[in-house]
């Protein structure tokens, strides 16, 4: 108790445990990229924001362009079972971009809070790669893919596109969408405003206009909203502290495939940043 005194708590204080979910969404094999979100990594940082001693809410910072499907569903199921468990409400609130994956995460929230510069929704899918075929050509590059099952090999960047790989990964596309449609709906409920053909059709806004078409509630900062919530002496509690990541360096003895893929996973990263100009 004298160390609370000292810190200027009582035990009437009302704590809000912070859980930042910043970063791309997903991992990859072997888990190089050590800033992705997953269920895995998030999980004991959620479990001790809801069991916190005196919580009256659990806050989300929002800062994510997106990525895997699944884990942002799988982490966003989390909360709310956590929430359902303890009763406790939700605040998201989105920083720079909560597109797309990191949409998905902010529907966590019970209220979802944006800035006037924050982008929000990207309520769609996309899958993007590169054709090789013209440069191995001109390389005298034999490409030899053997395979058990027809299309075990769709998509391949070293052969010409095939109609029916599109027609497939299209037909794939569309069931995860609606998914995500399915959820928006679920969360958003009557809020939503606005024609759903452009709500969700992988557009994103800024955050006005965000509150505007009800895929957010209002523009808020964390601390003001959580000080006009639950009064000017409230301790917001960071759970998950950001990390430094590792420099890339070049060692004597390195695996270079493990460099490769080190570098391919970071310009992955950053491409999904810079679709939203960050």
């Amino acid at each position: 108790m004298g160390l609370l005194r000292r810190l200027g708590l009582g035990a009437g204080t009302p704590v809000v445990p912070v859980v930042r979910l910043h970063g791309v969404i997903g991992g990859v094999p072997g888990g190089r990229r050590a800033a992705g979100l997953t269920l895995a990594s998030l999980a004991p940082v959620l479990e001790r924001a809801f069991r916190t001693s005196g919580a009256k809410a659990v806050a989300l910072l929002v800062n994510s362009p997106g990525g895997a499907p699944v884990q942002a569903s799988l982490i966003a199921k989390r909360i709310r079972l956590l929430a359902e468990e303890r009763s406790l409400p939700v605040l998201a609130f989105c920083e720079d971009v909560a597109a797309s994956g990191g949409y998905w995460l902010a529907l966590a929230g019970d209220e979802i809070f944006v800035d006037d510069s924050s982008l929000v929704g990207s309520i769609g899918v996309v899958y993007a790669g590169f054709g090789f075929v013209d440069l191995i050509a001109r390389l005298g590059i034999d490409r030899r893919v053997h395979t058990a099952g027809e299309n075990k090999a769709i998509l391949d960047p070293f052969r010409p596109e095939q109609p029916g790989d599109v027609a497939r990964l299209k037909a794939v596309q569309g069931e995860v969408h609606a998914a995500f449609i399915d959820h928006v709906r679920g969360r958003r409920g009557s809020k939503l405003r606005g024609d759903e053909g452009e709500l969700f059709s992988g557009a994103f806004w800024a955050g006005r206009t965000a509150v505007a078409l009800g895929l957010a509630d209002a523009v808020g900062e964390i601390r003001g909203v959580l000080r006009e919530r639950y009064g000017p002496k409230v301790r917001l509690q960071l759970m998950n502290p950001p990390r430094r990541r590792p420099l890339l360096r070049l060692r004597a003895g390195a695996d270079p495939a493990a460099m490769l893929e080190n570098v391919a996973d970071m310009l992955d990263e950053r491409a999904l940043w810079s679709r939203y100009g960050l």
